[in-house]
Parts: structure tokens; C-alpha cells; sequence
């Protein structure tokens, strides 16, 4: 992939932190590998639990974990991992592909210099609540889900909305006596 440094981390509107691009870049590069430590899918899982109480509590990042196969994982939290840095939003610029093991970030559009570099997190809708939004896309649903499980949250949230009302009396028919 590039051999040139194409980011840099600095202050996001997004979520504290974020990687921000240090040159204009065309489609299809590669801006940047994910790196971290292999760990076992039990290890993974034990850590991710482990993190997500202590985020809970503290608002820090979630889970800086890629799956790498059936077996392994990368935990992007151990050693220097710029990378880690990368917001989610609906509406991301690139994606994170694994070659051979390996995991980059590829721009999936043409990025200007100074835009900052996101990508879908990819997270499935099981929990949908514990991660909520704050990426501003048009097509941000206020919670970090995989694309293909959007149309699903939304239907879920306009059916809670109209509980909801039902509930308080605002909305609802009148029954006829």
C-alpha cells in the first residue's frame, strides 16, 4: 500500500479524536494499515466485554477490535495505532478491507486534503442502543449500524416512537362508545 504518510490524527467535531487526511487522494488508495495485536476470537471477546463496561462509565472509545478470520482478531488498542483514531459515520469515506490477513484503509471516494476520514463501523443492530451517533451524514439514523440493518433500526424506532405517544395519551384513536 502507500508508502507516504497520508494522515494525521487531530481534533474531530465527530467524537473527540479522529484521522484526517495530509494530501488529496483518489478513490482506491490505500491511506493507512490497521495494526495492533493478534488475539484469539475468546480473548477478543473477553477484552471487548471488558472494555465496553469501562466505556460505559466513562465515555471513552468502545471496542478497537477487527476480525481477522474464524480464529483471529487484531486488538488495534495495543501499540501505535494511529488508525484506531478513525470516526464512524453512515456516510464514510472509506472502508477497511482485509488483505491476506492484513487490515488497511481504503478511500472509497476521492478525499481533499484536511477532510476528515471515516468509515461504517459495520456494527450489527443486536445492540444498537449501546451505540449511538454522532457522525451529522444525511443518512445518519442516530445509531452505528451496518448499512444493511438501517432500514430494520429505523422501522424498530418509528414503532417505539408511537408506543411512546400511545402510552402518554397524545396520540392514538378515540374509541367509539
Amino acid at each position: 500500500m502507500s508508502a507516504k504518510r497520508l494522515c494525521k490524527v487531530a481534533s474531530s467535531p465527530i467524537h473527540r479524536r479522529g484521522l484526517f487526511a495530509t494530501a488529496d487522494m483518489e478513490s482506491g488508495t490505500g491511506i493507512i494499515q490497521y495494526i495492533g495485536e493478534k488475539i484469539s476470537k475468546e480473548e477478543s471477546t473477553r477484552r471487548a466485554l471488558e472494555w465496553e463496561e469501562k466505556a460505559r462509565k466513562s465515555g471513552s472509545g468502545l471496542v478497537y477490535i477487527f476480525e481477522l478470520d474464524d480464529e483471529w482478531d487484531l486488538d488495534g488498542r495495543r501499540g501505535r495505532n494511529p488508525a484506531r483514531y478513525m470516526n464512524h459515520s453512515c456516510d464514510g469515506n472509506c472502508e477497511a478491507i482485509n488483505y491476506e490477513g492484513e487490515i488497511w484503509i481504503v478511500a472509497r471516494a476521492d478525499i481533499q486534503e484536511g477532510e476528515e476520514l471515516t468509515y461504517d463501523y459495520g456494527y450489527d443492530m443486536e445492540h444498537f442502543l449501546d451505540h449511538p451517533c454522532e457522525c451529522g451524514s444525511e443518512n445518519c439514523i442516530g445509531y452505528i449500524v451496518r448499512e444493511d440493518q438501517r432500514k430494520k433500526v429505523k422501522k424498530l424506532l418509528r414503532g417505539k416512537k408511537k408506543k411512546k405517544k400511545s402510552k402518554d395519551g397524545k396520540s392514538g384513536k378515540k374509541s367509539k362508545d
